[in-house]
């Protein structure tokens, strides 16, 4: 006669059994989610040595490479369609009262051919700022509620330029689409808590190509923020995005058509990371190299990895 586990031993059994299942279940979700390879994105704008945008290249035309190891381009897009949320950073400093009114105006006509040429799924929130930074409105496709806040804005105190691109970034991160910070201000730095370190990396964090547009209301080198220009200057270069120095509301309107021309003919590219020597440094650099010669790409100078081991992000 076989022998009969007595029906209390068996629950322990059945215990046993389901916990080392429940083990193993835990054990492979945890190994698929450390192997998941994180897809990196990037917006290109290309210029020929005139500094005419090139809309017509193909994925063959573009070599990418991450900590210098090329890569294999995954995505590809040219004239990508997708959405756009975009920032809009104001600065209301009492610096910038002389020119306030024809940036507000500007702003104001920058949105209404965003949203009436642009993807239905297109998005902008404003923020001001001052020596504190102010959510106006959140994202929408109505610009008449950046016309009310701006009106009621009154420009005074100091400017904490870091803090609004750091809190911008935040709020711009896992959003769909393309995420762009526009920055009108008239110069440096002088009441953040952040720096520019800060701000610079959590632009990268959240993917966001920053476009500065400088006003200057001194345009002699005597007692301008030279500084403050070339931190902004840099912001825009490592993100992808570029500065304009306007001197009158014509060249301010021309810098926003310039801004509405890069987003409409950007190239987007992506690619899962392979093959990359173990680094200590969260830091990768990307180069985007065309093969056709007298053309040059404008992209982001890189991104932050995981941290995990090479080729498992």
């Amino acid at each position: 006669m076989p022998n009969r586990v007595p029906s209390g031993s068996r629950r322990v059994i059945l215990c046993l059994l389901a916990a080392a299942a429940c083990g193993v279940t835990l054990w492979a979700q945890e190994n698929v989610f450390r192997a998941d390879v994180r897809l990196v994105r990037l917006l290109v704008n290309v210029k020929d040595s005139s500094g005419a945008l090139v809309g017509s290249l193909e994925k063959g035309d573009f070599t990418v490479y991450d900590n210098e190891v090329r890569q294999e381009v995954a995505v590809f897009e040219h004239h990508t369609a997708q959405p756009l949320s975009i920032a809009l950073l104001v600065d209301i400093s009492g610096s910038t009262a002389k020119e306030f009114r024809y940036e507000f105006d500007s702003v104001g006509r920058f949105l209404k051919a965003l949203f009436r040429e642009g993807n239905p799924g297109d998005a902008a929130a404003l923020y001001t700022f001052n020596w504190r930074v102010f959510l106006e409105s959140n994202y929408t496709r109505k610009p008449a509620r950046f016309d009310s806040a701006l009106r009621k804005a009154k420009p005074e105190g100091g400017t904490s330029l870091y803090d609004a691109i750091y809190l911008a970034a935040g709020d711009i991160d896992g959003r769909e689409g393309r995420r762009v910070l526009v920055v009108v201000t008239d110069g440096g730095d002088t009441t953040s808590t952040k720096d520019f370190h800060a701000a610079l990396e959590a632009a990268h964090l959240s993917d966001a190509v920053i476009y500065s547009i400088l006003v200057m209301p001194i345009t002699n080198d005597a007692g301008r923020n030279i500084g403050g220009e070339n931190a902004l200057a840099t912001l825009a270069e490592r993100t992808g995005g570029r500065v304009f120095r306007p001197g009158s509301a014509t060249q301010m309107d021309a810098a926003f058509g310039d801004i509405l021309r890069d987003l409409r003919t950007q190239y987007l590219i992506g690619y899962y990371p392979k093959n990359l020597p173990a680094t200590q440094n969260r830091f990768h650099t990307v180069r985007v190299e065309l093969s056709r010669p007298g053309l040059r790409a404008f992209t982001r100078n890189g991104y932050y990895g995981s941290g995990d081991t090479p080729g498992e992000r």
